[in-house]
């Protein structure tokens, strides 16, 4: 062959050597958004873990401080996962012993120390039956997650708990710390000596482990629906527990506890009238309207 007949052939697979995309080895793993989640359960056990560190060093503002920051990343983990489609087993696992620990091990931890060691060995028997109650309402939750270990719920108790949740029960355990810390602040010391008292504590302890484990039905507030003519009287409530959270924050979270209890009557009551209602309409479905000619 003569050398202009090659000149082309070559000339043509350096141009296509030249041109040809480059290819770029692909990294396998999960993406980043992926892992935020998982990211701030880890953060939020990590504050439980810091609370408990607070609660040896007889540092009692601190450690009630880390266990709510444990809480509010708690209440943006699962939201953001189901936001960036990251939901998965590993996941919900790791969140419930993420929350055993923040919201059932470190309170309980905390209250021994602050109040309930004073009584001696008896005193540590309402922290461990609240700690056991914690977790025996995270594995509940768990079992729920596999659809052929529960009977699939009906449309209206989607939006309720079975139980009082583990971060509103810390929250409510917790109660007499957040008072008695802010008793201190006002210089009400039996107000404050009064509440800090075993005895107390130890009911509050006894009454939210058992509301944890129990079968009332409890909001959850994520499809929850405000009435048109609530909507006004609901941001002005928000605006002035704000206001409170910033001028007064420890009667404020006390104050917290109190609302969310006293909510729970409400919270039955719309459960019995949603159950009586969808009842009434398997017992008497609609009639389907006659054709008209």
């Amino acid at each position: 062959m003569s050398e202009p007949a090659r000149r082309p052939a070559s000339l043509h697979r350096r141009l296509g050597r030249r041109f040809r995309p480059r290819t770029r080895p692909r990294f396998e793993g999960l993406s980043f958004n992926r892992l935020i989640p998982n990211i701030l359960t880890m953060l939020g056990l990590c504050a439980g873990l810091v609370a408990i560190r607070f609660a040896i060093d007889g540092r009692w503002p601190q450690a009630a401080t880390f266990i709510v920051v444990a809480g509010v990343i708690d209440g943006l983990d699962g939201r953001l996962a189901r936001l960036l489609k990251a939901t998965s087993r590993f996941g919900a696992e790791f969140d419930s012993l993420a929350d055993f620990l923040s919201f059932g091990v470190a309170p309980a931890l905390v209250l021994y120390l602050w109040s309930m060691n004073t009584i001696g060995p008896l005193g540590f028997v309402p922290c461990l039956l609240f700690a056991v109650c914690s977790s025996l309402r995270l594995a509940r939750f768990n079992a729920a997650l596999d659809v052929g270990l529960e009977k699939p719920k009906p449309a209206y108790a989607y939006n309720f708990f079975t139980g009082v949740p583990a971060p509103a029960g810390a929250g409510c355990a917790l109660f007499p710390l957040f008072a008695a810390i802010a008793f201190g602040e006002w210089g009400w010391e039996g107000f404050a000596a009064a509440i800090r008292h075993p005895v107390f504590v130890a009911i509050v302890l006894i009454a939210v482990g058992g509301l944890m484990v129990s079968t009332l039905p409890t909001w959850s507030f994520k499809n929850f629906k405000v009435p048109r003519s609530a909507v006004l009287p609901l941001l002005l409530g928000v605006g002035f527990y704000v206001a409170l959270l910033v001028a007064e924050p420890w009667a404020a979270l006390a104050a917290a506890g109190i609302i969310y209890l006293g909510m729970l009557p409400f919270s039955v009551r719309s459960y019995l009238a949603l159950k009586a209602e969808a009842e009434a309409l398997i017992e008497d479905p609609p009639k389907a309207p006659a054709n008209l000619p």
